[in-house]
C-alpha cells in the first residue's frame, strides 16, 4: 500500500487534485484489488490499474506515471501516449 500511495502521489505532485480525491481513488484501487479475489496481485496488474485510474483523474499525472512504468526511452513515446489520450473521449468526472 505504501508503494501504491507513493507512486500515485509522485505522479500527482503539483497537480490540481485534492487530497480527498486522491485518497478516494487510492481506496477505489484497493477495493478493485480485493475484488480480484487473489491473495497476491502482480505488479503488472497493479500498474495497469493505477494507470487506468490516473487516466481518468489527471492526464498529466497519467503520462508521468506511464513514462516511468513503461520506461519511455525517447520523446516519441511521450508523443504517442499523448496522441492516444487526445483521441479518446474526455474522461467523466465525479465533481
Amino acid at each position: 500500500e505504501d508503494k501504491l500511495r507513493a507512486g500515485f502521489l509522485r505522479a500527482l505532485e503539483k497537480r490540481p487534485v485534492s487530497v480527498e480525491r486522491i485518497e478516494a481513488v487510492i481506496n477505489q484501487i484497493k477495493h478493485d484489488l480485493r475484488a480480484t479475489g487473489e491473495r497476491e496481485v502482480g505488479s503488472r496488474v497493479l500498474g495497469e490499474l493505477v494507470m487506468d485510474h490516473l487516466k481518468q483523474l489527471d492526464q498529466v499525472a497519467y503520462v508521468r506515471f506511464a513514462s516511468v512504468y513503461r520506461s519511455f526511452q525517447d520523446i516519441s513515446e511521450f508523443r504517442d501516449t499523448i496522441e492516444r489520450l487526445e483521441a479518446e473521449p474526455a474522461p467523466k468526472t465525479d465533481d
